[in-house]
């Protein structure tokens, strides 16, 4: 194969449109991605993508939704998103037309460098050098291997002065906390299964330490896509090593009284023909849902693959296990049963893993510390940015953490008659699920700098998912039309370079900006 002015890791949604806009733009292009398959989570299950207001999607983003619109026939967005074999359909079909090279099933392994600059990526299966590198995969691998500084999870209120940074208050109410007090732990003593065991301070109480950072991450999960039609369904089977104990927690929360809200929607987020084809996206939503709250997604984004495809694999089964519980089991009130009952996995969807997405849900991997780093100052203030190049718009929306417990303080038990000297009591026990936030803002703008590193780290390198934000701003960015519209950035940007010969710090952002307003995006 011919070396390439530009090459892309990672077929993401957002690694699609880089790919595309770079050859757009008159870049020779590879795109290299480790799975089969093209989409990211945008074919991976999440087809009811968050979308803060639709005037911020233009460009190649656009264009995607509006091949969306004409392969059913409808006006655009009148669907909230395609089923995800469309969506990969289309998405491969832009690759086509745009005549990029696509190589899947190729892990990265390394990158070789010549001094400030990638010469070339090594995978599982051989070698690809190129003149400018696009990171899109959502772990941040191809950074990483380069050398580029990156953080992973959450960091202190105190580096960059944020509110919303850092632990938060567990007892926080929310929809996706338990709203009834219910105990941490088995008769035994030992902590119920899916409870991230807390720090304790020197009195043995969950130390609450809010605004410290502490690398937390959001809960990953798989977005199911489902259907209530039996003729497209697959029957749920009882999963290896079942054991229903495992959903004690769950059993107690749903024999509480108003637990659970019997709401259409609220279910796991069912919505009857949410989707076309009688399907549904099947949405994390409440405090026991599809997101593992256990801390298991902590090892994801330093892991090495061994130990990905472990936590992959704990998500999945969890998932599978959660379902059946739900479906089948006597401590699941009726209503429960026979309503997810009529659910099915699709038997047109995910052919190769059997109906299970293809993709989890990482919603936060690495992040770049770059030549600038997007908080939520600039979110919330609304800072303009010479070198904007899109448009975010959705909540400051921070996932769930973890689930943990705490110490009630309201509920200490006395302290006993013959007591000499300061004693600590524990109050009662309960479950939370820490980390929740979401903020509501309004359009803000992205700049350029915070997709390339520091000039003095690498020279051929942009970054337009696992970029330079705080994990707050990131919590903003990550959904998936924000990440696309930074794709087309990224790719308008690698190919001036390229075929500039230009290091990307020294791109002609005015040219780059007038580029990407002749195609619609916004800025």
């Amino acid at each position: 194969m011919s070396e390439p002015d530009v090459l892309v890791y990672g077929a993401t949604g957002a690694g699609v449109i880089a790919a595309v806009a770079a050859a757009e733009t008159g870049a020779t292009v590879r795109l290299v991605e480790p799975g089969r398959h093209v989409g990211g989570m945008v074919s991976g299950g999440l087809s009811w993508t968050d979308v803060g207001t639709l005037d911020a999607i233009g460009g190649l983003t656009r264009r995607f939704y509006e091949l969306v619109a004409k392969h059913y026939d409808i006006g655009l967005f009148d669907v909230p998103g395609p089923e995800p074999h469309v969506a990969e359909h289309l998405l491969t079909s832009m690759l086509a037309d745009a005549g990029v090279d696509v190589v899947l099933g190729e892990r990265l392994t390394g990158a070789e460098m010549d001094g400030d600059r990638i010469r070339a990526v090594r995978t599982t299966a051989g070698r690809h050098p190129a003149g400018v590198f696009v990171d899109a995969g959502y772990e941040g691998d191809l950074l990483a291997a380069a050398g580029v500084p990156y953080r992973v999870g959450r960091e202190s209120r105190a580096l960059y002065g944020e509110t919303w940074a850092g632990r938060q208050p567990a007892y926080r109410p929310s929809r996706h906390n338990f709203s009834v007090i219910l105990s941490p732990f088995e008769e035994e003593g030992g902590l119920l299964p899916f409870i991230r065991p807390p720090e304790l301070d020197r009195q043995g109480w969950p130390a609450e330490l809010l605004g410290e950072g502490d690398g937390g991450l959001q809960a990953y999960g798989f977005r199911l896509c489902m259907t209530d039609r039996p003729a497209n369904g697959r029957p749920l089977e009882e999963p290896k090593g079942y054991d229903p104990g495992r959903f004690e927690l769950l059993r107690r929360y749903l024999a509480a009284d108003g637990a659970y809200d019997s709401a259409e929607g609220w279910l796991l987020g069912l919505r009857r023909d949410l989707l076309p084809g009688g399907k549904c996206d099947v949405n994390s939503v409440g405090p026991f849902s599809l997101n593992l709250l256990d801390g298991s997604n902590r090892g994801y984004p330093d892991g090495d693959e061994e130990t990905r495809q472990e936590i992959r694999d704990r998500h999945l089964a969890y998932s599978h296990e959660l379902l059946y519980y739900l479906q089948n089991d006597d401590g699941v009130p009726a209503w429960i049963r026979e309503q997810l009952s009529g659910w099915f996995l699709c038997a047109d969807e995910f052919d190769d893993t059997d109906g299970w997405p293809h993709q989890l849900y990482v919603r936060d991997g690495r992040r770049m510390v770059g030549a600038a780093v997007l908080t939520e100052h600039e979110l919330l203030n609304r800072v303009s940015q010479p070198d904007t190049i899109a448009v975010g718009s959705y909540n400051i929306d921070i996932r769930e953490i973890e689930r943990t417990w705490r110490y009630l303080p309201e509920y200490l038990d006395p302290a006993p008659p013959n007591a000499t000297g300061p004693v600590s009591r524990p109050g009662v026990p309960a479950v939370f699920n820490e980390g929740y936030v979401s903020v509501g803002i309004e359009p803000y703008a992205i700049p350029y700098r915070a997709v390339v590193p520091s000039a003095d780290d690498c020279a051929n390198l942009l970054v337009p998912i696992c970029l330079s934000a705080s994990h707050v701003a990131f919590a903003s960015v990550r959904t998936e039309p924000t990440l696309m519209a930074l794709g087309q950035a990224t790719g308008v940007a690698a190919a001036l370079a390229a075929i500039g010969g230009t290091p990307v710090q020294r791109v002609d952002v005015g040219r780059l900006q007038q580029r990407l307003a002749a195609d619609g995006q916004p800025l």
